[in-house]
């Protein structure tokens, strides 16, 4: 597999530290709010990564973090009148409710920057103790010129960095370019006691702390938005590597913006849009969709037209699903696994194995969906069909889609009810059909009949 490297700007050869084993950090929402559709792509770009490592055979050591001491929470917990960590709770728990929604799986851990605060201490302690982080007044701040290689990932002369930089925090930095470690407390604030005083972390730490205490000091991939290569993963790989004298993450990926009909999100336009927001008119699973429809690090534009070719796109899907199924109750014993299923399985792994390309791997699938109609309309045998069921949803678990299938019986007066048509459509006494289908009908249960029996649906 390659995998397009933030950190060397080249498309590498993906090879883990440990043969069978991937270990990935992904960083995870401050959670003060609900998440919004940036949040959604790298939950579900980052979770098809995960599958499709899986589905290749590895063992998957994946840690998604949640921010719940912050600025943004401490200011949300006093509009509240309410404590940090009631925003933090209520928040998490909203995100849980948005993450299955979109079928995102949940992590081998989920730590919480709050529960680490130990580790992130010792961290701090141990930049201090080798001079490359300082305390003054109360607060802790990296020497970011200490380190030789800061603005690597971000591939930005230290002229340039240090040209955006602010001295800020009353200006008791020694450089513009040093980051905050450990912030003193001020009135009204969390805090813990730690050798500098009464604190909490600041943000770029605490992943820092977290990807250590959860993976270990060299992890495989290390990923998130594009918005986070500087200053945040920068800081991350300054901080850890010069605590642990060793590389910090060996791959960088970073996932492309969302544009609001082709303008920048922002809510100062007004085109602010929560994952919840849009699920609430469309349903998750198009969202999820629009996520993984492009390449990874592409743009992506949401729009409402866009969201509606999402959902026609599933229909088909979820029709091609079903029809399997259908076929599979009457189907005749026999059957061999068709050809076009090896050619399209290897076309699939070429596209995911070129830097996580879904959107090629989709248009696969599609290629697979219409060879599957084809077949089942010729009158496929038993065989035939489940070999066809088992490729397409391993194609459906790697990309995370078609997941809303209900397997359901009818229950004891519809099944009576469907029995009576088909007897007076025997006895040619259409009336009474028709009159049971309208009362099915009714009842929410569209009936189709074709050459195998009746098919129906919930409507």
């Amino acid at each position: 597999m390659k995998i397009f490297n933030t950190l060397t700007r080249n498309k590498d050869e993906f090879k883990p530290i440990n043969e069978g084993v991937v270990k990935i950090y992904a960083c995870g929402p401050t959670v003060y709010n609900f998440i919004h559709i940036g949040n959604a792509r790298p939950l579900c770009v980052f979770d098809v990564l995960r599958r499709y490592l899986e589905w290749r055979g590895y063992k998957v050591e994946f840690v998604q973090n949640f921010t719940d001491i912050d600025d943004k929470l401490i200011k949300k917990a006093n509009e509240e009148g309410i404590t940090v960590p009631e925003v933090a709770e209520r928040f998490i728990k909203e995100f849980w409710v948005d993450a299955k929604g979109l079928n995102v799986r949940e992590a081998t851990y989920h730590p919480r920057a709050t529960e680490n605060i130990n580790e992130i201490q010792r961290i701090i302690s141990e930049l201090v103790e080798k001079g490359f982080a300082y305390e003054s007044g109360g607060d802790v701040y990296f020497r970011a010129k200490k380190f030789d290689e800061y603005g690597k990932l971000s591939h930005q002369p230290l002229e340039d960095l240090e040209a955006g930089a602010r001295i800020g925090v009353a200006e008791i930095k020694e450089d513009p370019m040093d980051f905050c470690l450990w912030k003193g407390a001020k009135p009204g604030e969390p805090f813990w006691d730690s050798p500098w005083g009464k604190g909490r972390p600041g943000w770029h730490i605490e992943c820092s702390a977290m990807a250590e205490r959860y993976l270990g000091k060299t992890i495989d991939i290390h990923c998130g938005g594009l918005d986070l290569i500087f200053p945040h993963h920068e800081n991350e790989i300054a901080q850890s590597e010069c605590a642990n004298g060793c590389e910090f993450a060996h791959y960088w990926m970073h996932n492309g913006f969302i544009n609001v009909d082709n303008h920048k999100m922002s809510k100062s336009l007004n085109n602010f849009f929560t994952v919840r927001d849009v699920a609430n008119i469309y349903g998750y699973e198009p969202i999820r969709y629009l996520m993984i429809s492009s390449q990874y690090r592409s743009p992506i534009n949401y729009s409402v037209d866009i969201i509606e070719q999402g959902k026609n796109a599933l229909e088909r899907l979820y029709t091609c699903r079903d029809n399997l199924d259908f076929a599979l109750k009457s189907a005749e014993e026999g059957g061999s696994a068709p050809e076009f299923i090896e050619k399209r399985k290897n076309e699939f792994i070429d596209a995911m194995e070129d830097d996580l390309n879904t959107a090629d791997a989709i248009g696969v699938f599609f290629n697979l969906v219409r060879d599957i109609n084809t077949t089942v309309a010729a009158g496929a045998k038993k065989d035939t069909l489940n070999a066809m069921a088992e490729i397409f949803d391993e194609f459906a678990f790697v990309l995370g889609l078609v997941y809303n299938r209900k397997s359901e019986d009818l229950d004891a007066e519809v099944e009576a009810l469907i029995e009576e048509r088909t007897a007076a459509r025997k006895a040619k006494d259409f009336k009474t059909a028709d009159a049971i289908r309208d009362k099915l009908k009714e009842m929410g249960i569209t009936l189709e009949d074709t050459p195998q029996g009746v098919k129906w649906s919930r409507s």
